[in-house]
């Protein structure tokens, strides 16, 4: 199992917040808020957060948008990962990704499955990287953003988790377009 090591200096990342709803404003937007008050109370700073309607074309643009950005390293969205018609958030993420983190979806459904058994298998919460920044799609539940943060992000998006984390890789992950 993975730990902090305290001898090194926290590094706070910045990150995107992204609700995926065609009912929900920010006042109603639990999800999006149990992942504000997480990045911020981990000392991570929250770039934007916004919500967006089960749209595919809308998802991707405001993906596209937060990619190009630089004040945006990490984007993290909730909602439209089950299986109906309207759930295409994963279509989107998937768009625009240059490469999938497979394991990420795989790790939260071992989290899920300790949480709320074989239901777990309904969700399609998927993480990827594209032009140097970190994507993860999570499902529109309180308790599943909850515990995709507390047991999977909040390690790996802390520069002190060891063996290994994202933060120590983000500056080679657009290495590939730096190329001569």
């Amino acid at each position: 199992m993975g730990r902090i090591d305290e001898s090194k200096e926290f590094i706070p990342v910045r990150i995107a917040v992204l609700t995926v709803s065609d009912s929900r404003d920010i006042s109603e937007d639990r999800s999006g808020e149990v992942l504000v008050n997480r990045i911020e109370a981990a000392g991570h700073v929250l770039a934007d957060r916004m919500i967006v309607r089960d749209e595919r074309d809308q998802i991707a643009d405001q993906l596209r948008e937060w990619i190009a950005s630089d004040e945006v390293d990490v984007v993290i969205s909730t909602g439209g990962t089950g299986l109906t018609g309207r759930d295409v958030t994963v279509e989107a993420h998937r768009d625009v990704y240059e490469k999938e983190i497979d394991a990420f979806g795989t790790v939260f459904t071992m989290v899920s499955l300790q949480k709320i058994g074989t239901s777990a298998v309904q969700s399609r919460a998927t993480g990827g990287v594209a032009g140097g920044t970190y994507l993860f799609a999570l499902p529109g539940s309180p308790g599943a953003c909850k515990d995709a943060w507390d047991d999977i992000l909040s390690l790996q998006l802390d520069y002190r988790h060891r063996p290994c984390n994202f933060v120590e890789i983000m500056p080679r992950l657009d290495e590939h377009q730096r190329r001569k």
